[in-house]
């Protein structure tokens, strides 16, 4: 009995050591503007997830850029990738996701298959996934969105939604707007969930900032930044962080920027 007992303390002594002893964990999830690549970029491509991590004191945190190119919110749950996350993902670690980009894709194309039905309802179709080889059901971007969450929460951790970040897209001297913006601030409304308006944010930079500017940040195409526009969308994030009310995120930031 008394080895019993002895063993038993022994236990509960290694469980309260190993939760004293875990350092939280920020997990980033999204698509190529997040990470393209491996966070060198390809054609001078970097997204802003790859460069935040010198934001956060390392020591208090660990930074994980798990964002992949090509991905929208449907796809980086059938791949498998969200399900390796939360195998992981404990009580107060921290998720930030950023998805939208890849979401107005067709939903059964012979290419990628990754697109969601617009809009936040319920809506739902199957379809014959020709990539997958099999039968899926498709739902909403903010089916997906409220999962992520809803998902995040579950584990005791703490889910951030940005909305996706704006491509170098004008009309009359204003950055076009995306539609994902709307819905991604309405699915953080409807779970609870801390909202930064990383597109908001980095337009209305963008629109006091010279266009040649704006434009030298996206070295290929309209969607992806090079390093420099990188750094600037990871300031944003961390601005916006800075301004969530009580997100115990923003003390992990480096001294001076909390």
């Amino acid at each position: 009995m008394k080895t019993i007992k002895f063993l038993l303390i022994i236990a509960l002594v290694s469980v309260a050591f190993t939760q004293v002893q875990h350092k939280p964990v920020l997990y980033i999830i999204g698509d190529s503007t997040v990470r393209n690549g491996d966070g060198t970029g390809r054609n001078g491509q970097v997204g802003w997830g790859s460069v935040i991590g010198v934001h956060f004191d390392s020591s208090k945190i660990t930074v994980l850029n798990l964002a992949i190119g090509g991905r929208s919110s449907r796809t980086f749950i059938t791949d498998g990738r969200w399900d390796k996350i939360l195998e992981t993902l404990q009580k107060d670690d921290f998720v930030i996701m950023q998805f939208g980009h890849n979401d107005s894709g067709k939903l059964d194309d012979t290419a990628r298959a990754r697109g969601t039905i617009k809009g936040i309802g319920p809506d739902s179709v199957e379809i014959y996934n020709p990539i997958r080889k099999m039968k899926e059901v498709v739902h909403t971007y903010g089916w997906y969105m409220r999962k992520y969450a809803n998902d995040t929460k579950a584990k005791g951790a703490v889910p951030i939604i940005c909305s996706p970040i704006p491509r170098n897209d004008w009309r009359d001297g204003k950055i076009i707007p995306t539609e994902y913006t709307g819905w991604a601030k309405q699915v953080a409304g409807e779970t609870g969930t801390y909202y930064i308006d990383l597109n908001e944010r980095i337009a209305a930079t963008y629109e006091q900032m010279d266009t040649a500017k704006v434009r030298s940040f996206f070295p290929a195409d309209h969607t992806h930044t090079n390093k420099e526009g990188a750094i600037l969308n990871a300031q944003k994030v961390v601005d916006g962080i800075k301004d969530l009310k009580k997100c115990e995120l923003k003390k992990y930031l480096n001294q001076g920027q909390g």
